[in-house]
């Protein structure tokens, strides 16, 4: 039998060199196979052909079943293939290889690693005031990779913004703070999308706009803002990293009522009497402030996107430049809350 299937592929060899047709090939071993069969059944046990086939036709049975079910699985994958929706080879890979150099720090991090820096690529985050809170968020935001990034603003770039909002450049003057921001941004990271929007944050919009973003960070100069944020933020279910200085302190929270932590108002139920906490331009800010406090807001919101460590929900952190102090004071929502209930 050995002998038999040696010349089979032999001349099956020989005939794919010569190109014969397939079909011809196949035809071929058919006859060799079926000699090999009818001698073994027709010719007397002592013949020498029957001998070289096998002298038994159950085994050329067995390989006859073995063919035929090869086939019969090549012809079904063939059917199957065919009867399969035509899918779309994968696209381009989420980071291109510029993106992952640009990411190695990040990726390097435990903390972070690829599923992180892919949490903040597609992440979506508004950014409140373009100004000394606003200018090193963004800019730490950006450079982080953070997917999407809007900014709100109504102002435009002066003369005396430049002493610490650092997004801003002495061409720019005049010009909106919310384009400035974005140029800026596109020149740090061109892989990142923002938004800007150049206008006064209102309670008509507050709620559309907050709702197309997965985190708020409001870096603001005034209580009526900080208030609306806060609302619009709770009955969104939006977390709300916001800080806020004067001279040489300031102050930062996660304000998250949907997920445990007290809203705003829980921690400030009432504004301060007027003068009490005077503006920037009232009492003046010492200048790399602003970059503390905006830059934590940044790590902060770094963290909350990619799950990292512990962050500011349910505790305030509050940072005296001048004497280099920082505490972390602990916070509940408050029973009874208008904004949020206080109930969580």
């Amino acid at each position: 039998m050995l002998a038999i299937l040696i010349v089979a592929g032999a001349m099956f060899a020989a005939a794919s060199l010569l190109k014969v047709p397939m079909r011809l090939r196949l035809a071929m071993l058919g006859l060799i196979w079926l000699a090999a069969v009818l001698a073994t059944l027709v010719l007397p046990e002592d013949a020498p052909l029957r001998q070289a086939a096998g002298g038994d036709p159950r085994p050329w049975g067995v390989l006859a079943l073995v063919v035929l079910m090869v086939w019969g699985y090549r012809r079904l994958l063939t059917r199957l293939r065919a009867r399969a929706p035509d899918v779309a080879p994968t696209t381009q890979p989420l980071f291109s290889e510029a993106e992952l150099t640009r990411y190695a720090r990040h990726l390097m991090l435990r903390e972070v690693g690829g599923p992180g820096q892919k949490a903040l690529k597609q992440a979506r985050v508004l950014v409140i005031g373009a100004g000394g809170l606003g200018s090193p968020a963004l800019l730490y935001l950006a450079a982080a990779g953070v997917g999407t990034v809007g900014v709100i603003d109504d102002d435009r770039v002066d003369l005396s913004n430049l002493q610490r909002q650092i997004i801003h450049t002495d061409d720019r003057l005049g010009m909106p703070k919310v384009f400035s921001a974005q140029a800026q941004m596109k020149a740090l990271n061109p892989h990142v999308e923002v938004r800007p929007y150049h206008r006064r944050l209102t309670e008509a919009e507050a709620e559309a706009l907050f709702a197309d973003y997965d985190l708020i960070l409001d870096g603001s100069d005034n209580f009526d803002t900080r208030y609306l944020a806060n609302r619009t933020a709770a009955r969104l279910g939006k977390p709300l990293i916001a800080a806020a200085i004067t001279q040489w302190e300031g102050q930062i929270s996660l304000y998250d009522p949907a997920r445990g932590g007290p809203c705003y108002e829980c921690v400030f139920p009432e504004r301060p009497a007027p003068g009490l906490v005077p503006t920037c331009a009232e009492a003046g800010v010492i200048a790399p402030l602003p970059g503390v406090m905006g830059a934590m807001m940044a790590l902060e919101a770094i963290k909350h996107l990619t799950g990292a460590g512990e962050g500011l929900r349910g505790a305030i952190l509050i940072h005296d430049g001048l004497w280099g102090e920082t505490r972390r004071i602990a916070t509940q929502p408050r029973p009874g809350c208008p904004i949020c209930g206080g109930t969580h």
